[in-house]
């Protein structure tokens, strides 16, 4: 049985990739941004008919805030309005 050797680079390719592999970007923000609040990019919708959501029952019209794909998903559905 007979193995293919890796293939090896010349000097000046191993060269040039360790330059590149040791260098650090600069101007590379370090600190993380801060958690969003549980109530950022909510929507606010009015429900048209009785709806239950994450196990709540929710009557017809009551307002509750959902992310604005599910606002879209209820509104396509019949189940709520704008606002």
């Amino acid at each position: 049985m007979t193995t293919n050797p890796a293939p090896k680079k010349p000097a000046a390719a191993k060269e040039e990739s360790a330059d590149v592999a040791t260098e650090t970007p600069t101007g590379v923000a370090t600190d993380t941004a801060p958690l969003a609040s549980p109530a950022a990019g909510k929507v606010t919708v009015t429900l048209a008919h009785h709806h239950t959501l994450d196990g709540a029952a929710y009557p017809p019209g009551a307002r509750i805030q959902v992310t604005p794909d599910t606002a879209h998903s209820l509104r396509t559905q019949g189940y709520a309005t704008h606002g």
